[in-house]
């Protein structure tokens, strides 16, 4: 591909796809899942969906060796969750059983908390040891939440979430969430709400059973240092790699040596994005920005105050 193709390509802005669930509601910020893919919302790409500008544009967008590993599909989920009640208690398969039964990727995620009322709480992993025998017993007589580690939280907490560790995200919490590209979910309890459609939500009990990591640890938050005006790394794994920029400075970071693209996820205040060519997009609390990966580097500029999310593969 020559100079010409790679000057199309700049910092993209997609339209968010808004969905409103029974207890609160997801912006799905950058989407391949199929039937909700996301759609550039401005420029010279303006209403191309992301797998049509990744067949074109190939590693120069995601990278080398994302475009060899995903083909068309983009690796990850990009959300901000908001929710008014409790999310179900769920747990999600490997990739290994999520392809052998579904033929698709499983899903490991992260939750970054992006803003909590008074109570707000979560919760992640098991508080101590279950059998599968007693974890469908707990399932069938409504108490299975009881045996989840619970955490009060508030704004900068962090939880990865990898294939296996049961969840379920608390009443009054916000969240930025960064997954794999999946949409595979096993549904293990419900605190016996009505769907939409006024019947209970179907329980993947049996499911979810064989997918469940029921290893207790003493602690299920991510701890980190936080760096004013720098990267602090908050999760690595072998999905994605995620850094928080608390900025009241310009910062540069290096795209290149990453062979990856890089989501700009902004959770507090404003300011711009650009590339090292000067091609410069607006950003403020609830955006989200995708910068290629030939990019060179992206400058991060607060107006005064800002904080960003980055994430690539």
């Amino acid at each position: 591909m020559g100079s010409d193709i790679r000057m199309e390509l700049y910092p993209l802005k997609f339209a968010p796809i808004f969905k409103q669930m029974i207890w609160g509601s997801e912006s799905w910020e950058l989407s391949g899942v199929g039937g909700s893919e996301s759609v550039v919302s401005y420029g010279a790409l303006h209403g191309r969906k992301i797998s049509e500008i990744i067949r074109e544009y190939r590693g120069l967008l995601v990278g080398q060796k994302n475009y060899l590993r995903f083909g068309d599909e983009f690796p990850l989920l990009i959300k901000f969750i908001d929710a008014s009640l409790d999310l179900s208690v769920q747990v999600h398969p490997n990739d290994e059983l999520a392809m052998e039964r579904h033929g698709k990727r499983g899903k490991s995620e992260m939750w970054y908390v992006t803003g909590a009322l008074p109570g707000a709480h979560l919760r992640a992993g098991f508080s101590r040891r279950l059998t599968p025998d007693e974890y469908e017993s707990k399932v069938a007589d409504g108490s299975i939440a009881d045996a989840l580690a619970e955490y009060a939280v508030q704004e900068g907490d962090v939880f990865y979430l990898p294939a296996g560790r049961v969840h379920s995200l608390g009443a009054g919490t916000s969240v930025a969430e960064i997954q794999e590209t999946s949409d595979v979910t096993y549904r293990i309890f419900d605190f016996n709400r009505l769907g939409l459609d006024g019947k209970p939500r179907e329980l993947h009990t049996a499911l979810a059973r064989d997918a469940m990591d029921f290893t207790v640890q003493p602690d299920y938050r991510t701890h980190y240092r936080h760096e004013k005006n720098a990267e602090t790394v908050l999760v690595e794994c072998p999905h994605f790699r995620t850094s928080l920029f608390d900025l009241d400075r310009s910062v540069t970071k290096d795209i290149a040596v990453l062979d990856s693209f890089l989501v700009v996820m902004c959770t507090e205040g404003e300011g711009t994005v650009a590339d090292s060519r000067g091609k410069t997009v607006d950003i403020r609390s609830g955006e989200t920005v995708l910068m290629p990966a030939c990019s060179g580097h992206a400058v991060f500029t607060p107006q005064q105050q800002m904080k960003l999310l980055t994430s690539c593969v």
